[in-house]
C-alpha cells in the first residue's frame, strides 16, 4: 500500500511551518495549534483542550516529525489509531501501530522498523505500552515527544475512565527530558486538574480553545413517539453522509435498527455482544463513506474519524454532559451543518437518578457523578441557549445565545404551574408513592382503571382533579417535576415517590411552580430544519456533476488500498478543490489539505478529471 516505508522522506530539521505546508497542505496553524506545537519543540509538557475537529492530532504530529526520534502516541482505541496511521502514510509520514489485533509477522515488522531508526510516529495501546518487554524496546530508542490522546481516561472524576491510564504517570521517570502532550476533546475544571496530577506534569502548559461548535444545531425533546422523532430527525439527511442512533441496550440498538431498515433506511445494530465478524462488517461499510445509520450502545464512533456524521441522536439521557459531547461531537468533524437530538422521558431520568443512589461506588465519586447528572438533566429542560448551557459545563461563557438550538430559533413559553404541580405530588402521597405515571395520570383524570379499581383509587380525594387536562399534558408536568427533583424514583419497578426537601415547599405554596410550555412536535421538527442545509448546496449543477466524478474516483481508489475514502481527500477539500478548479499541480497544491504527498499520489488523476467533460 503506497510508498514502502523506508522510501519516505525525513523532515528532521525542518520548520514545523515548512512540515505544516509541505507535508499536511495547510499554509497556517489555527487556535492554539502553533502555541502547542511551540511548546513541545521546545522540550515542555503541554495539556492541550480542544473541540472535537480543532486539530488537535497536529499539535503533535508535526513536532514529531520536525525532532530527532520518534513520536510515540498514546492512544486507547485500536480504531482511531489504524485510522491515523492509514492517514499519515497517505502524506507520506513513516507511520506504524502495535497493537492486539496485528498478526505476529507485522509486529515483528513494526518493531525491526522502531529500532532501526525507520519511524517517524507509532500508535500504541496502554496496555501495549506498559508492557516489560516493549519498554525495554523503547528505552533502545530515541523518542522525540510522548502524545497521551483521549487524555480524559486518565481521570477517575472523567466520564470515561481507563484504570490503566493511571500508569502513564511512571513515563516521566521511564523518559525523563522527553516532552509529553496530554489531548481531550471533553474534561471539566475537576477533571483538567486531575489530569495534570495523575499525569505528573505540574508545570505543563495548559492551552485550552473554545469548546463552542457553531456547525451543530442542539436539539432536545421529551419522547412521546419515539420512532416518528427518529425518523423525523433523519428525514433532513436521507443519503448525506450517516448518522449514529445511541441507544441504552443491546436490544435496544436491534429492535431500532430493524425498525428503521422497515423504513428504508441502511441501518444496522452494533454493540458488545456482536459476533466479532459482525461487528467487523459494521465498521467496515461504516468507515467506508457509505450512506448509513448505525443504532448503537455508545462506546461505537470512537476513534473513528468519519467526517460526514450528519445526525447523532441519543434516546436516553447521557451520564454526564462530557459523554454527552464527546458522543455529540462525533458529527460534522468535516465543519458542516449537522444535527444533534437528545429525546428523554421523566421516567428515565428518575431511573437514572435512582441507580447512581443504589450505586456502590464512594461516596466521594457518587457526588461527583450525581453532580454530572444534574447538569445534563438541567441542560434537557432548560429554556435558554442550550450551547451556553453545556459550554458552562466546561468552565467557558458563552456572552451571546447561540442562534443554532432549538431554544434559540424558537424560545419556550413558561407557564405558572405551582397548583397543577401540587395536584401531583398530591397524588403521589395519597397513592402510596408506589406508582408509575401512567396511573398517577389515571387517577388525575379520573379513569377508572383496573389498577384503579384493584386498589380502590377512585375513592381518594385526589380522584379526578385533572380531568381537564390531557394525559400528554400531566406527562408533561410531571416529567418536569422529576426534573426539578420534587419527584424520584422509589423502587426497581418504576414507582415515583416525593423528594420531601423538594417536594415540601412546593406543596405548602412556598414556592411558584414555573414550567416550560412543550412546543407541538411539528413546531420543534421546524425549528431544527430551519437550520440545516446540503453541504453541497453551493455548488452548481456543472461543479456538482465534477464532485459525483471525483467522489466515484476517490472510491475506487480508496477500494484498491484498502483505506476510508475520507482518508485520501475529504468532502469539504473536494469541494474546494471543484471551486477552485485548479490548472496544474502547483496550483492543486495552494487548496488547504493537499499536501505535496498528495499531489504526487493524485495530482494527475484529479487535474485529468477537472479539465474533462462534466
Amino acid at each position: 500500500m503506497g510508498n514502502p516505508i523506508d522510501r519516505f522522506p525525513r523532515h528532521v530539521g525542518d520548520t514545523p511551518e515548512d512540515v505544516l505546508h509541505r507535508v499536511f497542505g495547510f499554509q497556517t496553524f489555527r487556535g492554539l495549534q502553533e502555541d502547542a506545537v511551540s511548546a513541545v519543540m521546545n522540550g515542555e509538557d503541554v495539556l492541550v483542550l480542544m473541540p472535537t475537529g480543532g486539530g488537535k492530532s497536529l499539535c503533535y504530529q508535526v513536532p514529531a516529525l520536525c525532532r530527532k526520534g520518534v513520536g510515540l502516541v498514546i492512544s486507547p482505541l485500536i480504531a482511531l489509531m489504524e485510522d491515523q496511521v492509514a492517514g499519515l502514510r497517505q502524506l507520506g509520514v513513516r507511520a506504524a501501530s502495535l497493537h492486539s489485533e496485528m498478526d505476529y509477522q507485522d509486529q515483528q515488522t513494526v518493531q525491526e522498523d522502531l529500532t532501526c531508526d525507520q519511524l517517524d510516529l507509532l500508535y500504541i495501546s496502554p496496555e501495549r505500552l506498559l508492557t516489560s518487554y516493549t519498554l525495554n524496546l523503547l528505552k533502545r530508542c530515541r523518542l522525540s515527544l510522548i502524545a497521551i490522546d483521549e487524555a480524559h481516561c486518565v481521570s477517575a472524576w472523567g466520564h470515561d475512565f481507563r484504570p490503566e491510564y493511571r500508569e502513564l504517570a511512571n513515563l516521566k521517570q521511564l523518559f525523563p527530558g522527553v516532552p509529553r502532550i496530554a489531548l481531550t476533546a471533553t474534561a471539566d475544571p475537576r477533571t483538567r486538574s486531575d489530569i495534570l496530577t495523575a499525569l505528573d506534569m505540574p508545570q505543563a502548559h495548559v492551552l485550552m480553545g473554545s469548546f463552542h461548535r457553531k456547525n451543530l444545531f442542539l436539539q432536545a425533546q421529551p419522547k412521546l413517539s419515539e420512532i416518528r422523532q427518529v425518523l423525523d430527525a433523519l428525514s433532513r439527511h436521507m443519503g448525506q453522509g450517516a448518522a449514529i442512533v445511541y441507544c441504552g441496550s443491546r436490544k435496544k440498538t436491534e429492535t431500532m435498527a430493524r425498525q428503521l431498515r422497515e423504513k428504508g433506511y441502511t441501518a444496522f445494530a452494533f454493540h458488545a455482544g456482536l459476533p466479532p465478524a459482525e461487528k467487523k462488517n459494521v465498521l467496515l461499510r461504516f468507515r467506508s463513506g457509505e450512506p448509513m445509520v448505525v443504532a448503537a450502545t455508545i462506546a461505537f464512533g470512537m476513534g473513528i474519524d468519519r467526517p460526514d456524521v450528519r445526525a447523532v441522536i441519543h434516546l436516553d439521557i447521557p451520564a454526564s454532559p462530557e459523554g454527552y459531547y464527546q458522543q455529540i461531537g462525533r458529527a460534522g468533524r468535516d465543519g458542516e451543518s449537522s444535527h444533534t437530538l437528545l429525546l428523554y422521558s421523566g421516567e428515565g431520568v428518575a431511573r437514572a437518578r435512582y441507580w447512581l443512589e443504589e450505586s456502590q461506588a464512594p461516596e466521594g465519586e457518587k457526588r461527583a457523578m450525581q453532580g454530572r447528572l444534574e447538569s445534563m438533566i438541567s441542560l434537557t429542560e432548560t429554556t435558554g441557549c442550550r450551547t451556553q448551557a453545556i459550554l458552562a459545563c466546561f468552565g467557558e461563557t458563552l456572552h451571546e445565545p447561540c442562534g443554532h438550538c432549538d431554544n434559540c430559533l424558537h424560545p419556550p413559553s413558561t407557564f405558572d404551574a405551582t397548583e397543577a404541580a401540587q395536584k401531583v405530588l398530591s397524588t403521589i402521597y395519597r397513592t402510596g408513592e408506589r406508582f408509575g405515571a401512567l396511573q398517577l395520570i389515571a387517577v388525575l383524570k379520573g379513569k377508572m382503571t383496573e389498577a384503579v379499581e384493584r386498589h380502590a383509587l377512585h375513592h381518594l380525594s385526589v380522584f379526578g382533579i385533572g380531568k381537564d387536562k390531557t394525559d400528554t399534558w400531566w406527562r408533561m408536568v410531571i416529567r418536569q417535576l422529576i426534573a426539578r427533583g420534587a419527584i424520584g424514583m422509589t423502587g426497581d419497578h418504576g414507582g415515583l415517590g416525593l423528594r420531601r426537601d423538594t417536594a415540601r415547599p412546593i406543596l405548602r405554596g412556598d414556592i411558584v411552580v414555573s414550567l416550560r410550555e412543550d412546543a407541538s412536535l411539528r413546531h420543534a421538527m421546524a425549528a431544527s430544519s430551519t437550520s440545516q442545509s446540503d453541504p453541497a448546496d453551493d455548488l452548481s449543477e456543472e461543479e456538482h456533476q465534477y464532485f459525483l466524478k471525483l467522489k466515484m474516483w476517490r472510491r475506487e481508489e480508496a477500494y484498491q488500498q484498502g483505506i476510508p475514502p475520507y482518508i485520501i481527500f475529504r468532502d469539504v477539500t473536494l469541494r474546494d478543490i471543484i471551486k477552485a478548479r485548479p490548472a496544474s499541480r502547483s496550483a492543486l497544491g495552494d487548496i488547504r489539505g493537499v499536501g505535496q504527498s498528495k499531489i504526487e499520489r493524485y495530482g494527475d488523476a484529479v487535474l485529468t478529471i477537472l479539465n474533462g467533460p462534466s
